[in-house]
């Protein structure tokens, strides 16, 4: 029975051990002085179409607009999705300057069927490049001609650098979730891209050459639909380049309800790619022998940070207590191996591109975080979110923006 359990444990290890060695590989990769690439001569720049999807969002969309129109040229377009909305939004946004169209199907519901309705609407008179930015984000000037000019050079996806901004006093849990944030949406995008891999979208500040963002459909209620969209291009041959240089800003939600919100559709909605998605991206490579996708599948399947932390904690508790009762350290060394690995990585990850705004205490807070999560992921066995439910906005922060 001992023997059994011992292998049991070993088992449980050996499977945490992949998530955990490739996200110590991202973040080390990351940290290291950057590759030198060669420049390329900027080309004539494309003709632009920016789609902004928005569910009400009248109360801070013409912030995130006045980022957008002094980076247009007369030969661009900014496209307006007012989707389902109950409030101003289009008001506002033709106010704003932007084309503006609507689009009312209260039972096909999310940004997937927004962008597809879009889509539709540029095809009578399609761009060279569709540039995909949230409604409630900020775009830092010249952002959208740097991954539009290097979707057209490149005929591929492009994702910019999506961060959050820090609330003025966060929490324990804001700090470690901004931390956590910034680790999936930079420092292992920028692994992949030193290492010479594609990454997935993250949702916003996306750039797509027409016709290849022509090759997938895009109408889903897909909780995590930027990176379902990533692996379709990705399984068609077209693989998303990461431009680091081009910057998109959004807020973190201070309300503990809508955060909680806001994590659940993420985590939920990455899960569930998780399960359903690495299977087909091993066949995948398998089929096609690229690379590319063997790389894409390890890097899904790391879990969020929390509860990757969690699992790790877990088994770690149970291997010390079947340790000290029957004497078998094999589970235990192999836990605190990877313990040591996930230390370094954050670590490591939050001196390099962090620790300017989180200060270390930041990584005590993580057992408080983790715990703050155990809900979410009981949830997510007994009653996974399936439907799209928008993020409510913090309105002062909004007006700031």
């Amino acid at each position: 029975m001992n023997q059994l359990f011992n292998f049991f444990l070993l088992a449980i290890a050996i499977v945490l051990l992949i998530p955990i060695i490739v996200l110590w590989v991202e973040c080390f990769a990351a940290v290291l002085p950057e590759r030198q690439r060669l420049k390329e001569t900027p080309s004539e720049r494309p003709t632009i179409a920016v789609l902004v999807p928005a569910h009400d969002e009248a109360a801070g969309i013409d912030v995130t607009l006045k980022t957008l129109l002094p980076q247009l040229t007369k030969q661009d377009r900014l496209v307006v999705v007012a989707d389902n909305c109950s409030d101003e939004t289009a008001s506002v946004a033709q106010a704003a300057g932007a084309v503006v169209i609507e689009r009312h199907d209260s039972e096909r519901r999310g940004k997937g069927y927004a962008l597809d309705f879009g889509l539709k609407f540029l095809a009578s008179e399609p761009p060279e490049v569709v540039v995909v930015v949230d409604a409630d984000c900020l775009v830092a000037e010249g952002s959208i001609e740097n991954i539009a000019w290097l979707a057209a050079v490149k005929q591929r996806p492009v994702q910019a650098s999506y961060l959050l901004t820090q609330p003025p006093n966060p929490s324990p849990a804001s700090a470690v979730s901004l931390l956590a944030f910034t680790v999936k949406n930079l420092v292992r995008p920028v692994g992949l891209a030193q290492l010479g891999l594609p990454c997935l979208l993250t949702g916003t500040g996306m750039a797509f050459p027409w016709s290849v963002i022509q090759q997938v459909s895009l109408a889903s209620g897909n909780l995590v639909e930027d990176m379902q969209l990533s692996l379709d291009l990705l399984i068609a041959g077209y693989p998303t380049i990461f431009c680091a240089e081009a910057d998109v800003t959004g807020a973190l939600p201070q309300d503990r309800k809508a955060a909680t919100s806001q994590r659940t559709r993420w985590e939920h909605g990455h899960l569930k790619t998780l399960l359903k998605q690495v299977p087909r991206l091993l066949k995948a490579w398998i089929d096609q022998k690229r690379f590319a996708l063997l790389a894409i599948a390890l890097d899904l399947c790391i879990p969020p940070l929390s509860l990757l932390v969690m699992l790790w904690c877990m088994a770690t508790i149970a291997a010390i207590a079947f340790s000290l009762t029957v004497q078998m350290y094999a589970p235990l060394l192999l836990l605190m191996v990877e313990g040591l690995l996930i230390l370094v990585a954050i670590t490591a990850a939050w001196a390099k591109f962090t620790r300017h705004q989180l200060p270390l205490s930041t990584l005590l807070a993580v057992p408080l975080y983790v715990l703050w999560k155990v809900p979410l992921y009981i949830a997510f066995w007994v009653k996974p979110q399936t439907k799209w439910v928008r993020t409510e906005r913090d309105l002062a922060k909004s007006q700031e923006l």
